[in-house]
């Protein structure tokens, strides 16, 4: 029952969506970003997740150790995401490269074409195309929902936890993020 019920708000929220209205707002409104952050010495290895990526490819998190890495947990029916991966794409614009990435893994069990469809539809062109193709991160990562952003330093351990939407291209998310590239 509990199944049908959330089935119903999220079909709700999406034909909300598709009609102009919104049970979150808009981009606008995104909440700060307030991270929940490890002590260095009880930083945890993040579990070696497993993905493909927008050609395909199988890929895992381990493919990224060496970088500062933004795991962000999404789904294209997830409202708050919707409104969230627009940010998410202006941060990888300025900030991404050789040290740091934003990682969006999609939970989508569809795969690649809704992500892909997705992307083309808000125009994100910074962002790389990942997909878990199922919801087996949320278990892996001990994440009861989506949107849910982990923090990873170079070595692969969880640094900080977002959960939530939040404004990733905000001034002062920026300068918190520049401040783990240091």
């Amino acid at each position: 029952m509990a199944i049908v019920s959330i089935g119903l708000v999220m079909v709700a929220g999406l034909v909300l969506e598709h009609i102009g209205l919104s049970l979150v707002g808009d981009e606008a409104d995104l909440a700060p970003v307030v991270f929940h952050f490890s002590p260095p010495d009880e930083r945890r290895p993040v579990s070696d997740l497993r993905f493909v990526d927008g050609d395909g490819r199988a890929t895992s998190l381990a493919d990224f150790r060496g970088r500062v890495v933004l795991l962000n947990l999404w789904a294209t029916w997830c409202v708050p995401c919707r409104h969230e991966m627009p940010a998410l794409d202006r941060l990888q614009a300025k900030l991404g490269g050789a040290d740091f990435v934003v990682l969006p893994l999609s939970i989508d069990r569809g795969g690649l074409p809704p992500v892909k469809r997705f992307y083309a539809e808000l125009g994100l062109k910074a962002l790389g195309i990942f997909a878990a193709e199922s919801d087996a991160p949320m278990t892996q990562l001990k994440t009861p929902a989506i949107p849910t952003t982990l923090q990873i330093d170079r070595e692969g351990r969880e640094m900080a936890r977002q959960f939530g939407a939040a404004a990733w291209d905000s001034p002062a998310a920026i300068a918190m993020l520049r401040q783990a590239l240091d």
